[in-house]
């Protein structure tokens, strides 16, 4: 420990809550592994920055004054304030938390994958809560994750990113999806299939980035008739039934409405890349307890939904 050129500093602070409880320099020095004379130069600074002997002799040894013993609870207070602010950060227990955790991400990532972390969230933090916001082309969730409106986002940008943290999540295979009375659904489709298909195509997240089919389909020259537009991903799947579109996305999400509506999820014609989810945070919340473990409990969920 050493001093600094503050009138009262730390350890100034932790010599007087010492000094008045040892009243005596020489137990002081030993506990504080500090010579007597420094000590007892702090113990001068002392009187001079607080303007009181702090500590007198008597036949029985040193005794404090009455500021001395007023001063004490205040100076053990902000010592504690201290140790808080510069020490390990506190435990986090899921189990008796209630905070609130909020995820943010786009509506094309399965519904099975939010039913794992859901399950997970409720066993593990009974009484705290979560909130899933749906992204959207008019969302800065970059701002929302710096300002703790968000604690963590998923998604699957082509470019993360990278003021932030991120980790992968998981991978998924590329589909096409049609009403299970589509002429495709009973043959294989081909390139020039996909190209002279009509599509059900949703509308952009990000103004600045195309995502990875489109940027695949760029990438190749490839175009395709896009004839039906959707602000949300979940009503793609009810628009096929009876109708000649083709809605492109991945296989977690087509796999998830086969049980629920008379579709055909088919292999897709172009060699579109796997696409990639992450995770991603804001350096404000990466050496958090709770957040560490909220990321946790989303990577595992992760896991378990892609070996399911």
């Amino acid at each position: 420990m050493r001093s600094s050129d503050n009138p009262l500093d730390t350890y100034l602070l932790r010599v007087f809550s010492i000094l008045v409880s040892e009243r005596s320099v020489s137990r002081t020095a030993l506990r504080m592994n500090q010579s007597q004379p420094a000590i007892s130069a702090a113990l001068k600074r002392l009187r001079d920055v607080l303007g009181d002997p702090l500590l007198v002799r008597e036949k029985g040894g040193m005794v404090p004054t009455e500021r001395a013993l007023a001063l004490l609870s205040h100076a053990n207070s902000a010592l504690a304030e201290i140790d808080r602010m510069t020490g390990e950060p506190e435990a986090f227990d899921p189990l008796t938390s209630k905070h609130a955790f909020s995820i943010g991400a786009p509506d094309y990532l399965a519904p099975a994958f939010f039913v794992r972390v859901a399950e997970a969230f409720r066993r593990e933090a009974p009484n705290a809560s979560l909130a899933l916001h749906t992204l959207g082309p008019d969302f800065d969730f970059e701002r929302a994750l710096a300002e703790g409106r968000l604690e963590t986002v998923i998604g699957n940008w082509p470019e993360p990113p990278d003021r932030m943290h991120l980790s992968m999540l998981l991978e998924d295979e590329i589909v096409c999806l049609v009403g299970a009375r589509h002429p495709f659904a009973r043959k294989e489709m081909t390139i020039d299939d996909y190209q002279r298909a009509t599509h059900v195509v949703p509308m952009a997240y990000a103004p600045t980035q195309r995502g990875l089919i489109d940027t695949t389909l760029a990438a190749l020259r490839i175009q395709r008739t896009e004839r039906v537009m959707v602000q949300s991903f979940t009503v793609a799947p009810y628009l096929l039934q009876g109708t000649d579109l083709v809605f492109t996305t991945t296989r977690h999400f087509a796999n998830f409405y086969m049980p629920l509506l008379p579709l055909a999820v088919l292999r897709a014609p172009i060699a579109f890349p796997k696409m990639r989810f992450y995770q991603l945070w804001h350096d404000r919340n990466h050496h958090s307890a709770a957040h560490r473990w909220l990321r946790r409990l989303v990577q595992e969920a992760a896991h378990c939904f892609d070996a399911a």
